[in-house]
């Protein structure tokens, strides 16, 4: 059972070539699919794994607290193996065709308003390489919605100063071009010009655009770091996450007239449903602005 399951972590990293965190997801749900069926039905082959299976697996999953988008994911998981598996011929029948997904809970992203981005923008003060490195950072993310993940993957060759975008590698290895606007771009102009040589050593040359105090491509868990102590100096209580301005740039476009499907766009959603969720976020925000200044609220 272990071989097979390797077979198609392999063809989901060669053949689809997902993203490292999906992955990871993948081979995660899987194994403890793998080890209910072992260990608590008692079965060695992926070919005796029956509809009844997976719907006990699903009860486990549901009795150890797991949330309605958790089961989700387990089952598309699930699904995507067993399918494998039968164009692999290793499996006669797809044990998983008639299983429901449970509807998983919405929850709204958490946004900050204008006010909040205003003050995390300008919380880096020092015009050190530090300080312009930050600001470009901050300022890129806002800008154009880019995950944490594809910011720290971006290469100096992939700012397009004069046409005012930028080229990013997406989920997927998906590439998408995204503008960038004057604010942004002259932060950016401001660390390649001053703040990126004082990270950039003439023993670890690199292409990478946002370097560590080591000269090397800034991490993800780096980036966390930096975010968490601008917002702390900036005075912004809310819990943020690497997703929050992301969230933010797409809330405000839209809080602003912006086309959906130029919001999509942007943000490299494969299904508008995905960025739809925003239209809720500006809907309660609405609600918010009506009440507050209606007469007649």
């Amino acid at each position: 059972m272990e071989d097979r399951l390797r077979d198609f972590i392999h063809f989901l990293t060669v053949e689809k070539g997902l993203a490292k965190n999906t992955l990871i997801s993948y081979e995660r749900d899987l194994k403890s699919y793998m080890a209910y069926l072992k260990n608590v039905e008692q079965l060695s082959d992926w070919n005796k794994a029956r509809r009844v299976s997976i719907i006990h697996f699903l009860s486990h999953l549901k009795d150890q607290g797991k949330s309605s988008k958790t089961l989700a994911r387990h089952i598309a998981s699930i699904r995507s193996f067993h399918q494998f598996l039968i164009r692999e011929k290793v499996c006669d029948q797809d044990p998983s065709v008639h299983i429901e997904t449970p509807q998983a809970e919405r929850s709204l992203p958490k946004v900050l308003s204008l006010e909040e981005v205003e003050a995390l923008l300008e919380a880096p003060k020092s015009n050190d390489g530090y300080g312009l490195r930050d600001k470009a950072m901050l300022e890129l993310l806002y800008a154009t919605g880019m995950r944490v993940s594809e910011l720290i993957n971006l290469d100096v060759s992939d700012i397009h100063a004069t046409m005012g975008f930028v080229r990013c590698l997406g989920k997927g290895s998906k590439e998408r071009i995204i503008p960038i606007g004057k604010t942004a771009l002259a932060a950016i102009e401001q660390y390649l010009n001053r703040g990126r040589r004082k990270f950039a050593t003439s023993k670890n040359k690199t292409e990478s655009l946002f370097l560590n105090h080591h000269g090397n491509r800034l991490t993800r868990q780096g980036f966390w770091k930096i975010l968490k102590k601008l917002a702390k100096e900036a005075n912004i209580e809310k819990e943020l996450t690497p997703h929050t301005l992301r969230h933010s740039f797409a809330t405000h476009l839209l809080m602003n007239g912006a086309d959906l499907r130029a919001v999509q766009e942007m943000l490299g959603h494969a299904d508008i449903s995905t960025t739809q969720i925003y239209t809720h976020v500006t809907n309660v925000r609405l609600k918010d602005v009506y009440s507050k200044f209606h007469p007649r609220a």
